[in-house]
């Protein structure tokens, strides 16, 4: 059964993890630092929120398909990138600005009934439930790769 950032305790456990990450932080794989990831994954929870919007970038394949792999299938160090969330080489972030806004977004979607409307997702549509995997998914895997 998949594990929902709405599941009772994941959102607080998430929260806390995001708490101990600190600027000086180096990932255990890939090549993004703290502050890129945290931008990284506050894009995703903005699409979420309706607060960003890319373009689609996968065609030909039926949507379902591809909602489905995202949510369940393996996710592995260097799993592929949606394009619009890749961090440039070089390109930094305030650390603390990222931070104060990953915990911001994390409470505005729990706050959110996944019984309400949510916005699609760049590539194919998406329900509270699916936004709640993807997202504890989503970060569980970046904090991970950071260590917490």
């Amino acid at each position: 059964m998949p594990i929902l950032l709405h599941d009772q305790g994941i959102g607080p456990a998430i929260r806390a993890r995001v708490q101990k990450l600190n600027a000086t932080m180096n990932p255990l794989w890939g090549k993004m630092s703290v502050d890129q990831m945290l931008h990284h994954i506050n894009l995703s929870l903005a699409e979420s929120l309706g607060e960003y919007q890319a373009q689609r970038s996968i065609r030909g394949i039926p949507k379902s398909w591809v909602r489905w792999m995202i949510l369940n299938g393996p996710w592995g160090r260097g799993a592929p990138t949606r394009p619009d969330l890749h961090i440039p080489d070089g390109q930094r972030y305030a650390f603390a600005e990222e931070k104060a806004h990953t915990l911001a977004m994390i409470d505005r979607i729990l706050a959110k009934s996944m019984e309400s409307e949510w916005p699609e997702s760049a590539n194919f549509p998406m329900t509270g439930r699916h936004w709640s995997q993807l997202h504890h998914r989503h970060v569980n895997h970046h904090l991970t790769q950071f260590g917490v």
